[in-house]
């Protein structure tokens, strides 16, 4: 019994390590730092930078779920839809 039990975790540990992690770090590394991006709702230029860590942990589990965590423009248009990093972040 505790053999099936190391042999499990040892399997769990190996994907962990082989599979998620790698996306993770890949995820994170792609998306920190900030980007001057185009605004759609003022048609201008904006630095914007993400919450990496949210972004990161999500691609473990799927897609990885893009927010804004500073933006130059804010605080005059904090809450805005966040369209521009969706259609405008710069491939890796």
């Amino acid at each position: 019994m505790n053999s099936l039990l190391l042999l499990v975790l040892g399997i769990v540990a190996t994907g962990l390590l082989f599979v998620i992690a790698p996306v993770v770090i890949d995820i994170y590394v792609r998306y920190r730092g900030g980007k001057v991006l185009n605004c759609p709702e003022i048609l201008g230029a904006a630095e914007v930078t993400l919450k990496t860590h949210r972004a990161a942990l999500a691609a473990a589990f799927g897609n990885p779920v893009l927010r804004v965590k500073n933006c130059s423009l804010w605080p005059k248009k904090m809450g805005c839809a966040e369209k521009c990093v969706k259609e405008n972040w710069p491939a890796p």
